[in-house]
């Protein structure tokens, strides 16, 4: 199918192909009929991306600051290579969208096949979108006029903030596609308005939905004072798009005692005190369309928040839409000013970007989009089924997140496997790495991977909890299997997997454990062979902070930082002393922070008399190394510094190890691994540790919470075999 995306890094629009998608729990696949350009956000996108690297810095200086910390710590190569594959991922552009419901996923009663809805789906021919992102489009609403229903609802949110009162006299500032639909609204609540734009077009539409309009020639803020007979407005609405602070300092000065401000659109924010504090005004954002925006809960998960509680959700905001375009109260046919086929779409972007009377831009769809639907059990199509060439072991990659855009692609581009297939349910990211890394097919059904023959392996780099599932997946479908830590994220899925592997003995599981493939690992290991006394450890992790409502702390979707990430310092040390861990204690932050689950003590036994401490603090600063190891071993020191540096004390013949770029191991993980596939022999890591060191990370959560030492054989005898 065709999508419309935007190059960050080149500044090019371009109308590409791309998977289609696939419907999953929750959400609806909608064949797109219309689809709105929003002239103030993409636009503003667009000119992101055209600008140089010096003005796509000057636009976020909050994020040069975070790239100058990352170059102290990690380098420049790797920060520069980090920065370039950010701005490399096309984005798809577009939230305006009406079509035809297709297919709705598991847990979706509300719409059928056949509806037509609204969507904040992107431009795209077939787009996948949850529940509570879609509403019923009436009978008498057009398709087009239906492609204004979310770009409305951010104005419908605005006027909720403001909360206006029959009789009230508004000011809404920039009468854009946002700003029309607000004085309309503004009508729709018995209000006054006065409409203040440049645009002559503009101006003139507000003026025939019933509003008052100042234009270029006009001193907004006299005529403003002679409007309201020098009492000053009741509420402003911002709904401009400019870099100044002046317009929130205008529309301060417009209102009267105790009046409002919502700014709906984006301007400068250098407040100024005597403006707010002389008439105690309320200045209030508004956040896009509604209540739960940015929730995932409730946008992904479809969680919705009670009515008796929460009135305007943006679902709910987007069927008051439709249901006053029904009415007749909501007019937007006037505001359409130019139309585009998809394959235009290039034009369309040139046209809000130069074109002054540009305003309502919609783009029609052909609906030839090529949709299979597939009943359960039926064989996916699309397989590759076609062996690498000159034996090139054939895998394939499930996962087009950071950790493959970023890491897992780039590395197995240098080893001698074929990518026969990226999967992800965001087919624009698995198109990009396909694409980039001349890999065979870009799907959105995993499926496909698994029931192609000619698949060797399988990488796997999904969310945590689906680890386990996929691992059984994959083993059962004949493939080897790695998987990104964690292993899993409980004993029942460890025994899962334990069963899985029992099941399928001559496929090999592997864990991304990288940091023991790193040379400063094997070093390590080679200068503490044959010593005759257990060792000492201490890894220190400045691990930065997350927010406490990110995935990673969701205990059913992330697990956790101790189980998700602290459990490769676990592995460290078990790959650094040869020996497998034997009890863990652990204590965590009290009362006083946000998130105590990652500001935690470890401290660990392992089987050969050897004694660990993890200290995983998220509570440092960025500037500051993320990695740091001690080993203490018969009068010798090892310090491990941010896999950057590694010194030795006390050893004959050794003194420091440098590279001249940070290697935790991934690419010498990848490339074993890939020839451990090709030339055969044992696991790489055999799956008793793995299983141990997921279970001692079990354990350090244990063990923080209840305030005790975790036996692992004795926490788990009954649960799972952690012998594998």
């Amino acid at each position: 199918m065709k999508q419309i995306l935007q190059s960050l890094r080149t500044g090019v629009t371009e109308v590409a192909e791309v998977p289609v998608p696939t419907v999953s729990r929750g959400h609806l696949l909608i064949r797109t009929s219309r689809t709105l350009v929003s002239a103030g956000t993409e636009r503003m996108l667009v000119e992101f991306s055209k600008a140089g690297l010096l003005g796509k810095a000057r636009a976020q200086p909050e994020k040069v600051k975070q790239v100058l910390d990352k170059i102290r710590t990690d380098g420049l190569l790797p920060t520069m290579e980090a920065v370039f594959s950010r701005l490399d991922e096309p984005l798809p552009l577009g939230y305006c969208n009406a079509g035809v419901v297709l297919e709705v996923g598991p847990g979706v009663t509300e719409l059928q096949p056949g509806d037509r809805v609204a969507s904040n789906g992107p431009h795209a021919e077939i787009v996948c979108v949850p529940k509570n992102l879609c509403v019923k489009v009436p009978d008498n609403v057009t398709d087009e006029q239906a492609a204004f229903t979310v770009l409305a609802s951010i104005g419908l949110q605005g006027v909720r903030l403001l909360q206006p009162t029959l009789g009230e006299r508004v000011v809404v500032v920039g009468l854009g596609l946002i700003g029309l639909v607000t004085v309309q609204l503004l009508r729709a609540c018995g209000c006054e308005v006065l409409g203040i734009d440049l645009n002559p077009r503009r101006l003139a539409l507000a003026e025939k939905l019933g509003a008052t309009v100042v234009g270029p020639g006009g001193d907004p803020l006299t005529a403003a004072s002679a409007w309201t007979e020098s009492r000053g407005v009741d509420g402003v609405v911002i709904c401009a798009s400019a870099k100044t602070d002046e317009i929130v300092h205008q529309a301060a000065q417009m209102c009267r005692r105790r009046g409002r401000i919502v700014l709906v659109g984006v301007v400068g924010l250098n407040l100024r005190r005597a403006d707010f504090y002389e008439k105690e005004l309320t200045f209030q954002v508004s956040c896009s369309y509604g209540p739960g925006r940015y929730d995932d809960k409730y946008e992904q998960g479809g969680q919705d928040y009670p009515p008796a509680f929460v009135r305007w959700t943006e679902q709910r905001n987007f069927g008051a839409v439709v249901a006053a375009m029904q009415a007749g109260q909501l007019k937007v046919d006037e505001f359409i000013t130019h139309r585009f086929e998809l394959a235009e779409a290039p034009a369309a972007y040139a046209c809000v970007s130069d074109d002054p009377s540009a305003l309502g831009v919609l783009l029609k769809y052909s609906g030839t989009a090529a949709v299979t639907h597939r009943k359960t059990g039926e064989a996916p199509t699309g397989i590759v089924s076609t062996a690498g060439a000159g034996g090139q072991p054939l895998v394939g990659v499930i996962g087009a997140g950071n950790f493959a855009k970023m890491t897992l692609m780039p590395a197995l581009a240098k080893t001698p496997a074929r990518v026969a297939y990226v999967a992800d349910l965001n087919g624009v990211a698995a198109q990009h790495l396909v694409t980039k890394y001349g890999a065979g097919k870009a799907v959105t059904d995993y499926q496909v991977i698994l029931q192609d023959p000619a698949v060797k392996a399988v990488f796997i780099a999904v969310g945590h909890n689906l680890h386990a599932r996929f691992i059984c997946e994959t083993l059962a479908a004949g493939k080897w299997a790695l998987v990104e830590k964690p292993l899993a994220l409980s004993p029942d899925e460890v025994r899962q997997v334990i069963g899985a592997v029992r099941a399928h003995p001559e496929q090999h599981l592997m864990v991304g454990f990288n940091r023991r493939f790193s040379p400063f690992a094997v070093k390590m290991r080679e200068l503490l062979a044959g010593r005759s006394e257990p060792l000492a450890m201490n890894f220190t992790a400045n691990a930065g902070a997350i927010p406490g409502d990110h995935w990673v702390h969701d205990p059913v979707r992330g697990g956790g930082r101790i189980v998700g990430e602290a459990c490769h310092y676990l592995d460290l040390m078990v790959f650094l002393a040869g020996a497998q861990i034997s009890s863990v204690a652990a204590a965590m932050m009290g009362r006083g922070v946000g998130v105590p689950e990652d500001k935690m003590s470890l401290v660990v036994t392992l089987a050969d008399g050897s004694i660990g401490t993890v200290n995983y603090f998220a509570n440092g600063s960025r500037s500051y190394p993320k990695e740091q190891m001690e080993v203490f071993s018969e009068g010798r020191v090892l310090k491990l510094d941010n896999f950057r540096r590694l010194d030795g004390y006390g050893f004959r013949g050794f003194r420091k190890l440098k590279t001249w770029r940070q290697d935790k191991g991934h690419a010498a993980e990848f490339a074993a691994f890939i020839d451990r596939l090709s030339q055969g022999g044992p696991p790489l890591i055999p799956v008793s540790e793995l299983v141990n060191v997921t279970l001692a990370s079990f354990a350090a959560m244990t063990a923080a919470r209840e305030g005790r030492t975790v036996r692992l054989a004795d926490e788990y005898r009954d649960r799972v075999d952690a012998k594998g």
